[in-house]
């Protein structure tokens, strides 16, 4: 399911959402899944800074953040 589309380069992006905890760990990690709109594109997975005790927590602040900051992990991820 995206979750939001962001452009870089003229490309769009669908952006999906996942909570990773690693072990011994009491918390959860934000991570995002960028997908090309276009076919025979990778997928890029990238950790956002961003981390919560409580997955619902951390999901309702992923909401808060901007698709600008989203858009610069992606274009970090490309680099």
């Amino acid at each position: 399911m995206v979750w939001r589309v962001v452009e870089h380069d003229e490309r769009r992006w669908n952006v999906s959402l996942a909570a990773e905890r690693r072990a011994n760990s009491p918390n959860w990690n934000l991570v995002f899944a960028f997908r090309p709109t276009e076919q025979g594109q990778r997928s890029i997975w990238a950790t956002y800074p961003l981390s919560s005790s409580s997955k619902a927590a951390l999901f309702a602040q992923a909401e808060k953040i901007p698709d600008d900051a989203i858009a610069a992990l992606l274009a970090a991820q490309l680099q």
